[in-house]
């Protein structure tokens, strides 16, 4: 990832037309050294979450521009690079997979980041999930715990339990999420390693239970729309 971290490092402290039309060769090198890595990425996970096969880099990864038209922020790129891989491509709705590369050194928008789970999930899926997690017997905190080294993101929590849901219950805290997304971010330094995809893979291995638990929930929805 050494030749797209350092095109996203100039991107960042150029980020205007005029200086990406002047280096839209390197733009197109480090994009295909990304989508390169995006399909090696789609195959090792289909290796243990067959859900994700067949699809493609294109499916996954996202137009560099930014939509300015609502936002206060009008520089024209982003300065990270993501590929979401999860079950019908991107805009499906399902809980998968992110793997981002950036010039900062961690986080989002423009640092380095592995995630699993969903941030955009429909309010009938949260609910399905809220349900599930009451009645399971402690299944979601187990899936949680053995995720290591990822971590629930708290970034946007409800402040109290929902009503209707029990407020001092072991499951209790996991009911205040408003989006269920596992968080790992490993550096810069992760990304410019030789073993990056066996790395990434091991690290998205130990996600996947959380992955089916989510989208068990998003397939119930599906099902029952569908009937409607």
């Amino acid at each position: 990832m050494k030749e797209t971290i350092k095109f996203l490092a100039q991107l960042e402290r150029n980020n205007n037309r005029e200086w990406f039309q002047a280096h839209k060769s390197d733009y197109l090198a480090a994009q295909e050294q990304f989508n390169d890595f995006t399909e090696k990425l789609i195959a090792g996970i289909a290796e243990f979450d067959d859900t994700v096969s067949g699809l493609s880099a294109k499916d996954c990864t996202y137009r560099i521009y930014r939509d300015t038209r609502f936002s206060p922020d009008k520089r024209p790129y982003k300065c990270h690079i993501g590929a979401f891989v999860c079950p019908k491509g991107k805009k499906s709705g399902f809980s998968g997979y992110y793997f981002q590369v950036g010039p900062q050194e961690s986080g989002y928008p423009n640092g380095n980041m592995l995630a699993s789970g969903n941030y955009q999930f429909d309010p009938k899926v949260i609910r399905v999930l809220r349900n599930d997690i009451c009645n399971d017997n402690g299944e979601f905190g187990r899936i949680v715990k053995k995720a290591r080294p990822f971590s629930l993101d708290t970034s946007d929590m409800l402040k109290r339990v929902p009503n209707g849901y029990p407020k001092d219950a072991p499951c209790s805290p996991y009911l205040m999420y408003r989006s269920y997304c596992l968080i790992y971010e490993p550096g810069k330094r992760f990304m410019l390693e030789d073993r990056l995809l066996e790395r990434t893979l091991d690290a998205f291995r130990a996600t996947h239970p959380f992955i089916d638990y989510l989208n068990r929930a998003v397939s119930y929805v599906n099902e029952e729309d569908s009937r409607t």
